[in-house]
């Protein structure tokens, strides 16, 4: 597909070095970059899934404040 975009005449100049440098077409680079930030964003909304935990239940009945202070403070 076929565009039109305003660039920076420096980054447009570090563009057409660039792909002479590579020996590629500054369409080419251009897409290249923009495929690595759309997957660079979609990679970092996706969360890793939190750690999960398997427990005996609860030690202590938090609604009993002595009993809660003695699992704390080992009285």
């Amino acid at each position: 597909m076929k565009t039109t975009l305003n660039i920076d005449g420096t980054v447009m100049a570090r563009l057409k070095r660039e792909a002479a440098r590579q020996g590629r077409t500054m369409s080419d680079l251009v897409e290249t970059a923009l495929r690595g930030l759309f997957r660079a964003q979609r990679e970092s909304t996706d969360l890793p899934p939190l750690p999960t935990f398997r427990s005996r239940g609860a030690l202590v009945d938090i609604a009993d404040r002595d009993a809660l202070y003695h699992a704390m403070e080992g009285r």
